[in-house]
């Protein structure tokens, strides 16, 4: 007895699943822009009950998704913002903060630098005659450690 030929049934039950599987896409995109909730491929496969690869197979679908995507603000920030004004102040009242405490490291340590000249060239106008240049050097780095 030769086997049987069920290609015909297994054709025939293959395009009902996908009919269905259309059918069942479309009414989820047909739901998601009544409702207006946002729109993914993933999203709407799971809703519909289909899977990404097989929605992506189907170009008329994407493109009615993409074009739902568009019509619909996005959900939440995509990029640079603008700063507001309270994160402005903040940032230039941290600013001014710094820079007031550099002006004060940099008086000070000018007036340090002045100090240390003044007490080289004390040591060097009051050094006896008979020392040498490089002692005096030598004395003026030990005073002033």
């Amino acid at each position: 007895m030769p086997p049987a030929d069920n290609t015909a049934a297994l054709a025939a039950a293959t395009r009902r699943r996908a009919e269905q599987a259309r059918t069942r896409a479309e009414q989820a995109l047909s739901t998601a822009a009544r409702t207006g909730q946002p729109t993914t491929v993933a999203g709407l496969a799971h809703n519909a009950g289909v899977s990404r690869s097989w929605l992506y197979t189907q170009p008329d679908l994407i493109t009615a998704i993409r074009q739902l995507q568009q019509r619909q603000p996005a959900t939440g920030r995509t990029g640079p913002q603008p700063a507001t004004v309270a994160s402005l102040r903040h940032r230039l009242d941290t600013a001014l903060a710094r820079i007031k405490q550099l002006r004060a490291d940099n008086a000070e340590l000018t007036h340090r630098l002045e100090t240390a000249h003044g007490e080289i060239r004390r040591l060097r106008a009051y050094a006896p005659p008979s020392c040498k240049a490089s002692e005096a050097n030598e004395v003026i780095s030990a005073t002033l450690r």
